[in-house]
């Protein structure tokens, strides 16, 4: 199977029939505990905080490439690698490291549909045990060959009134009207509207994401249009990694994620703040 007939989402009835499947990697975003709870088997083990480094105040950072190709290749992932993401079924981890990869210009990368809770739920087999010992596998070739999957403060004030340019607030509504203050202010970027992540996902399903109806609909009615440059951020680009997922899935060619993401916009004194509520 090539990484065109898999698509950005796999489903977990695909992924049983291409567990042995050659150059491609079923890689757990998490923990080292989660995964040796309960992991698919041949899948191995990328800790989250792999993903991202701090540069106070921001918390979510694409790291230096050099330390993510140590990463990768340590996971035995290669250029020419389908990478097949999950996590424990928020998709939120599995996410960031699809943006992570897009931003490398990695060509192949799809998310499980439910993550491990949907692979359980239907029953599927899975192992215990800790992650293996990476083996002495060359560091992946990172560089940032996609900046247009990234977003930073100078893009986003170039653009605040830019009406080609939309951002997306995957925060709670909470966070979104600064009633939830989590940094040295709260409310939101002037401009930005507010789709909370956790509205992606059907928790009627075992954790997979909605229906594409229901996700087209949701996105349409917040005004995107897939010719829009998508920003979107959340605290840390953590949450919002989903939400990044999600544009790229329904077409959104242009999606950006914002890594500094409110850590680093709340923060700062200088950048403009809204508390109200966006509607289209």
């Amino acid at each position: 199977m090539t990484d065109q007939q898999f698509g950005l989402l796999v489903e977990t009835a695909t992924l049983a029939e291409h567990l042995n499947t050659e150059n491609v990697r079923i890689v757990f975003v998490g923990d080292a505990q989660t995964y040796a709870r309960a992991h698919i088997p041949g899948s191995v083990l990328i800790e989250y905080a792999d993903l991202v480094t701090q540069r106070p105040p921001a918390g979510g950072i694409l790291p230096d490439m050099a330390d993510l190709g140590r990463v990768l290749g340590a996971a035995g992932i290669t250029p020419q690698t389908h990478v097949i993401a999950l996590d424990n079924g928020r998709h939120t981890s599995a996410a960031r490291l699809f943006w992570t990869l897009d931003c490398l210009g990695h060509g192949g990368c799809s998310l499980l549909n439910g993550g491990l809770n949907a692979w359980m739920a239907e029953q599927r087999p899975t192992t215990q045990g800790p992650a293996p010992v990476p083996s002495d596998t060359p560091d992946y070739p990172a560089r940032l060959a996609n900046p247009q999957a990234q977003a930073d403060v100078d893009y986003i004030l170039d653009h605040l009134d830019d009406p080609a340019v939309r951002i997306v607030d995957a925060r709670s509504a909470a966070e979104y009207t600064g009633d939830d203050v989590r940094a040295a202010r709260g409310g939101h970027i002037p401009g930005a509207c507010h789709i909370e992540w956790s509205a992606n996902i059907d928790p009627n399903n075992a954790g997979r994401l909605q229906p594409d109806a229901v996700l087209e609909q949701m996105y349409q009615d917040a005004g995107l249009e897939r010719e829009q440059v998508v920003i979107t951020h959340c605290q840390t680009h953590h949450r919002s990694s989903l939400t990044y997922f999600v544009l790229r899935y329904l077409g959104y060619t242009h999606a950006r994620g914002y890594d500094g993401s409110w850590s680093e916009w709340g923060n700062h004194p200088a950048l403009p703040i809204s508390t109200e509520h966006q509607s289209f």
